[in-house]
C-alpha cells in the first residue's frame, strides 16, 4: 500500500452507521476502505466534472468565434423539417 496517513475526520451519526452497516454486512473490511472507496468515486466525479468543464469552455468559444446570432423564424424551421421529413419518406429504402 502506498504512503498512507491517518487523518480525523467528522461524520453525523447517520453517516457513521451506514459505514459500518457496509461493513457489518460484509461490503467492506474495514470503515477505512469504505472512506477510500468514497474518496476514488468522488475524485472520478471530479476528473469527470473537470473534463466537462473544460469542453464547455472549448464549445463557448467555437460558438462565440461563429459569429453573432440571428433572429430564426420557427414556422420556417417546422416547414423545412416537414419538407426534409417528407423527402426522407420518398426515398427508396437502400438496405433492401
Amino acid at each position: 500500500m502506498p504512503d498512507v496517513q491517518k487523518v480525523s475526520i467528522a461524520l453525523t451519526g447517520e453517516q457513521l452507521a451506514c459505514i459500518r452497516a457496509a461493513v457489518d454486512a460484509g461490503e467492506y473490511a474495514t470503515t477505512s476502505e469504505v472512506v477510500r472507496d468514497a474518496i476514488r468515486d468522488w475524485q472520478f466525479k471530479r476528473e469527470l466534472r473537470q473534463e466537462d468543464i473544460k469542453r464547455l469552455r472549448q464549445l463557448w468559444g467555437e460558438g462565440k468565434a461563429s459569429g453573432p446570432a440571428e433572429l430564426l423564424s420557427f414556422d420556417a424551421l417546422r416547414l423545412e423539417a416537414q419538407r426534409r421529413l417528407q423527402e426522407a419518406r420518398k426515398e427508396p429504402d437502400v438496405a433492401g
